[in-house]
Formats: C-alpha cells, structure tokens, sequence
C-alpha cells in the first residue's frame, strides 16, 4: 500500500500542492458562474438617476426585507435607515465584492464578505421568502439529487470562496502582486 502512495505522490509532484493553482481556479470558478448573476442581481436593487445606489428601488427592499414590506404595504417611506443601510450595503457588495475577487484584490476578505453575503441571502430566501418548507428551494444533503438551490448548490459557491479565504487568491492576482509573502 505503501508503494501506491509514494508512486501517487512521484507522478503528483509536478503539480505541487495547489498554493496557488487551486485558489486561482476557485476565482476563474466563481468568476464564470457567479459574478454575472451578482451584477445583475444588484442591477434589480438600483434606483433611478446616476445615484440610484443610494436610493434603492422598491423592489430591492422588497427582495431583502419582504416581511418588513409586506407590514408598510410596500412604502419604503415607513421603513427607517437600518433598513436602507442594509439594501443599500447589500447593493454596493453585489458590485464590489465580486471584482475585488475577480481581480484578486483582498481576495480573502472579500470571500469572506460573499460568504456572509450567501448566509444573509439563503436566510432571506428561507425565512423571509417562507421557502423553508420548500424542498425544491431548501434541497437536502446525500439524497442523490444535487439540485437543491440552497444546500447543494450554494454550499458549492461557499466551498468555492472558502478555497479563496483560506489559501488566499493565487495566480494572476493583485493581493499576489502587492503582497510578495503571498507568492
């Protein structure tokens, strides 16, 4: 047994141990299959005018706080500033956080962000949007059917940003760059 080992780790070692591959493959991942649907899902939150940012859209509050929407009878007028700062938070990191991963930039901190980003978002979808019970929506863990939006799917987007948060951001990467100990 010992010898399949030591032969598996001969024909492996040209490859190293991923230092900086994996965490680059991990940003191509993300940047492939996720930023695009955060960009436009922060497009949906922006209000009108060239500072639409700051004033979010009535459906951007009703995505993120629907309950909370729900009770005002949809007048954003009678939700106070906690609720803007979160809609208005959440947008700007729909936009940031992505391109500082993309290019690498704080890569770990800002795989952290999305990670709670993704904790925040799933939680919304749950409870918020009352999908709890839905097991199309919620899915389930080692039930042959990978499909589930929340525990399949997003526990693979986490695993992605994990990668970056613990092994920082790799290969042609500005944290590479400006951080020679990093390389």
């Amino acid at each position: 047994m010992r010898s399949l080992f030591a032969l598996q780790d001969r024909l492996l070692a040209p490859i190293g141990n991923g230092d900086n591959a994996l965490p680059f493959a991990a940003r191509f991942a993300f940047a492939a299959s996720l930023a695009l649907y955060f960009f436009n899902s922060g497009l949906t939150k922006l209000g009108d005018g060239i500072f639409g940012i700051f004033q979010p859209s009535l459906g951007a509050y009703a995505q993120i706080f629907p309950r909370a929407m729900e009770a005002a009878g949809y007048d954003v007028s009678q939700l106070g500033i906690f609720h803007w700062a979160v809609v208005t938070g959440g947008t700007v990191a729909e936009f940031v956080l992505p391109v500082l991963i993309i290019i690498g930039l704080f890569a770990r901190l800002a795989s952290i962000g999305m990670i709670g980003f993704i904790v925040v978002q799933s939680l919304t979808d749950l409870i918020g949007h009352g999908a709890w019970d839905d097991k199309a929506v919620l899915g389930a863990w080692f039930d042959r059917i990978p499909d589930g939006i929340i525990l399949d799917q997003r526990m693979f987007w986490v695993l992605a940003l994990s990668i970056i948060v613990f092994k920082g951001a790799g290969w042609l990467s500005l944290d590479r760059l400006f951080n020679k100990s990093d390389a």
